[in-house]
């Protein structure tokens, strides 16, 4: 297992996507958090809706996976997709026929990346709102025990949607597909479900069931809560359900793309 997930490691770290795509990332979440932060910092003060002080803190940190996950949702992907694309699927397998394992394998090794992703889109959003946030008069809350809680488990958060993605990219190997779908359910479809679910009290805690509800939830703070969203899950099912999430598509993924014949 081990020399399997150092080739999938290898694989993944000797390409250029991965950190142009993180480049992108912190470039697009500094912009974001800014923005986000001089909303709330230009805001009349107490005005209704508004987040303040620490809530403001905490929502614009949650950017990181609010508006951050598609990055590490991608990664993931193509490590998975890029495989099938240039062919070479047919060679990974010869070297680790055990397909499990090297589906195992695969998942495992975008962790680090994902935590260094992490890591960069955490440090993005701190960026970007960090001086902004100052200007209400309140500071930043970088030394406030939940806030840096939230930020910490923002990084676990990423590397779980690279792992996501992984999952995702081999239930559905075909990376045009897999982009376009990923594009769409996180930057639609995934938004207009939480906001609806979120207008039905019945229904209202179903939101934090999908994958970008349940990543808030991991954070503590979510953009979609502040606009009536709804309670976040527990911190523990929240990881639970992400889990899950990965788990699920990879063993999809297994039952079906690994396990057809591949020449």
């Amino acid at each position: 297992m081990r020399s399997a997930l150092l080739a999938e490691y290898r694989k993944l770290v000797t390409t250029r996507v991965w950190w142009l795509l993180l480049l992108a990332m912190a470039g697009y979440l500094v912009f974001i958090a800014a923005v986000m932060s001089a909303s709330f910092a230009l805001a009349p003060s107490g005005e209704a809706g508004v987040p303040a002080g620490e809530s403001a803190a905490a929502t614009t940190y949650s950017l990181v996976n609010s508006i951050g996950y598609v990055f590490p949702l991608v990664i993931g992907s193509l490590a998975m997709t890029t495989e099938f694309r240039h062919r070479t699927i047919t060679q990974s397998l010869l070297v680790e026929p055990d397909r499990t394992r090297f589906l195992v394998a695969k998942v495992l090794s975008v962790v680090p990346v994902g935590l260094v992703a992490g890591v960069v889109g955490v440090a993005a959003v701190v960026l970007g709102g960090a001086p902004l946030l100052a200007l209400q008069g309140d500071g930043a809350y970088l030394g406030d025990p939940d806030v840096l809680t939230g930020l910490a488990l923002g990084v676990l958060a990423i590397a779980l949607w690279a792992m996501i993605g992984v999952g995702f990219g081999s239930l559905v190997p075909n990376q045009v597909a897999a982009i376009v779908v990923i594009l769409a359910f996180t930057q639609f479809v995934e938004p207009i479900a939480r906001l609806g679910l979120g207008q039905v009290d019945a229904l209202e805690r179903l939101a934090y069931l999908l994958p970008g509800g349940a990543a808030d939830s991991l954070i503590g703070a979510s953009l979609f809560a502040d606009m009536g969203g709804g309670d976040l899950l527990p911190r523990w099912a929240a990881a639970l359900v992400l889990l899950g999430y990965a788990v699920g598509f990879a063993v999809l993924g297994r039952l079906t793309t690994l396990r057809r014949d591949i020449g």
